[in-house]
């Protein structure tokens, strides 16, 4: 299976000037644990993700000042649609993250986080499971 088979298409874009408040806003309404920050001034793509807030909040930040500039992760590491799951699941475990932007042609297309990879192994590994030997 595919990145391009588990990936979530509806990305949550947000730019570096959003506080941390309002990414976690917009992250929760969309049930999602990341944001890609969009900065064509700046570092071009990065992610936010819940952990990053986590971590801030638990300093004592406020999250009503901070802004996700301060907060995201710009030495990315991406996937590319075409990739295999194992392919993206070695790139977590090396990187010791748990999403992965999608890019194509330079494009942030999806998001695969390891609960998407999860969603698709587990049915599988069900199935092979029932067969008959």
């Amino acid at each position: 299976m595919l990145v391009r088979d588990a990936m979530s298409t509806l990305v949550l874009t947000i730019g570096p000037a959003h506080t941390l408040r309002q990414a976690a806003a917009l992250m929760s309404a969309r049930r999602v644990g990341a944001a890609v920050v969009l900065d064509p001034d700046g570092t071009g793509i990065g992610i936010l993700t819940e952990r990053d807030v986590l971590n801030s909040v638990g300093l004592g930040q406020d999250p009503d000042t901070e802004r996700a500039h301060a907060h995201t992760t710009t030495d990315v590491v991406f996937a590319a649609p075409s990739w295999t799951l194992e392919e993206a699941a070695v790139a977590m475990t090396h990187g010791g993250f748990r999403h992965l932007i999608v890019l194509d042609r330079g494009e942030p297309v999806g998001i695969v986080s390891v609960r998407d990879i999860i969603r698709c192994w587990a049915p599988q590994r069900r199935r092979a499971e029932q067969v008959p030997a």
